[in-house]
């Protein structure tokens, strides 16, 4: 019984470090993100702000990469 124990306990511990390095992981990737947020923010013009904003939608999550101001918008379709 001791032995399944110790096993288990080990297995747990391992587990728990792999968990604590993605949450380390995570973080930065966070902070990361949130450092490049506000840079867009800043250098993105208040039409631009207001133009996105606008395109998203109240139940809709924010998307996971945020376009680029440079982005040039593609023409009005394409012939087939």
């Amino acid at each position: 019984m001791d032995l399944v124990k110790n096993h288990l306990m080990y297995a747990v511990r391992e587990e728990v470090e792999v968990l604590k390095e993605q949450i380390r992981e995570l973080v930065e990737k966070n902070s990361q993100l949130e450092r490049e947020n506000t840079l867009l923010k800043t250098l993105a013009s208040p039409e631009q702000l207001e133009k996105f904003q606008s395109r998203l939608s109240p139940e809709e999550p924010a998307p996971e990469a945020p376009e680029t101001p440079e982005t040039p918008e593609a023409p009005g379709g394409s012939a087939v």
